[in-house]
């Protein structure tokens, strides 16, 4: 039986009982008992004081790459799970692109046993909830049987970091995941036109003698899949917008009532090509960073609610293979340890968007949004709970990640907010210094 517990003297932050005040939280048997003033709690209970501190529903990451099984030497389902812990994160969703990629029920319920195994030594993090592959070995040919992947534990599909370049086949998958109620998530690129790129196309990419993948490449299967949404009625998830294009496209699509959600990363909402200059390989990514016009556009759209939520795209990979000469090394970035301090700077602390705001587009918004069961605070809930300092600085030192990956372009840089504590289902999981 696990243990009660009482959160006294914090403030409560939870945009979905439009809760911002001083309240006590209570937890019992794993889940919300009572969020109120005042709170006594049985006698039991671990009392923990939070006074001056902000307690919201643990955060949501649907886009996260563990690595396991095959590049254990980057990141391992546990390493990834206490990272997202030590983020605030209660809830990630594990990317298939793995070596074997997650195209079988026999890989998704490793996944997710091997998660489950640790959590059960009292060694877990975050929860991990696996997203099948969308098509056999990730290939965009053959679609993966969706029955035995959800039968399994999967709660999505995707090609990622693979887009699904056929139309019939982002159809067809559109079509049958209805019957799952589940999302298809798109890596939105025409490899065609982005082949060979290794940032954004344009002035920075041609002083640096590097070759550029354009705006386009993600703009027009953005702009064919919310049609083909529209068209079947089949939920598509947009992963990492980058561009205004894609922007403009979700915002007409949503207007029209398609079931289109999108996500933005905390490095496309802040930080753009020029971060590339010295040749810095910790600014690679796909989609690369863009232009300021580009940054802006996709940070309004985050603030507006066109863009629901925040979502990493962690992406771990050894030194050694960041090290090479920048053409060669791989694209991504880790994210979970810094993705809150990143936000508060960039968008609460200038005033573009209030902290219940970003609490929502990193909680509350992705559970409503893929229906997930977390995202609140409400009684009989998921005792899955954040513990934060909204105004603590601290500097980013990779040495100092749970991740096994140091690769990040905020090394060094002052951030603003850090989780205290992270509770999962009651128990916690994360207790920071």
């Amino acid at each position: 039986m696990k243990r009660p517990v009482l959160l006294v003297g914090g403030r409560v932050v939870d945009p979905s009982q439009s809760i911002d005040e001083p309240r006590d939280v209570l937890v019992l048997g794993g889940r919300i008992e009572a969020v109120e003033r005042g709170l006594a709690g049985p006698d039991e209970a671990e009392r923990i004081d939070v006074s001056g501190l902000v307690v919201a529903p643990g955060l949501i990451d649907v886009h996260v790459h563990l690595r396991e099984p095959g590049g254990e030497h980057k990141e391992t389902i546990r390493s990834g799970a206490l990272a997202a812990a030590a983020g605030g994160f209660t809830t990630v969703w594990a990317m298939p692109n793995t070596d074997p990629p997650l195209d079988d029920p026999a890989a998704v319920g490793f996944v997710r046993q091997e998660a489950r195994a640790w959590a059960r030594r009292g060694e877990g993090g975050a929860r991990v909830s696996p997203v099948g592959a969308a098509s056999r070995g990730l290939a965009g040919e053959r679609m993966t049987e969706i029955g035995g992947l959800v039968e399994a534990g999967a709660v999505a599909v995707t090609d990622d970091g693979y887009p699904i370049a056929d139309p019939a086949l982002m159809r067809r998958l559109l079509e049958y995941t209805q019957t799952f109620g589940i999302p298809v998530l798109q890596h939105a690129e025409d490899r065609a036109l982005s082949a060979g790129g290794v940032m954004n196309e344009g002035a920075v990419a041609t002083a640096l003698g590097l070759r550029g993948i354009p705006n386009v490449s993600e703009a027009a299967v953005v702009a064919r899949d919310v049609y083909l949404a529209e068209l079947t009625g089949g939920h598509l998830h947009v992963q990492h917008v980058s561009t205004r294009e894609a922007v403009e496209s979700i915002e007409r699509a949503r207007e029209r009532g398609a079931p289109v959600t999108a996500e933005a990363t905390p490095h496309h909402l802040t930080l753009t090509e020029d971060a590339v200059r010295g040749y810095r390989t910790d600014a690679k990514m796909n989609p690369p960073l863009r232009t300021e016009r580009d940054r802006i556009a996709v940070r309004e759209a985050l603030i507006a609610g066109v863009i629901e939520m925040i979502a990493t795209d962690h992406a771990p990979h050894h030194y050694e293979e960041k090290e090479r000469e920048f053409d060669d090394a791989p694209f991504g970035i880790v994210g979970l340890e810094t993705a809150l301090g990143v936000c508060i700077r960039e968008l609460v602390e200038p005033g573009d968007l209030p902290l219940s705001g970003l609490v929502d587009r990193m909680s509350c918004a992705p559970a409503r949004a893929m229906g997930i069961e977390g995202g609140s605070l409400r009684p009989g809930r998921p005792a899955d709970i954040v513990v934060f300092d909204p105004g603590e600085p601290w500097t980013v030192d990779p040495a100092r990640f749970l991740s096994r990956s140091r690769n990040t372009p905020f090394a060094g840089e002052r951030l603003t907010g850090r989780v205290r504590r992270t509770i999962v289902g009651g128990q916690t999981r994360y207790v920071g210094s």
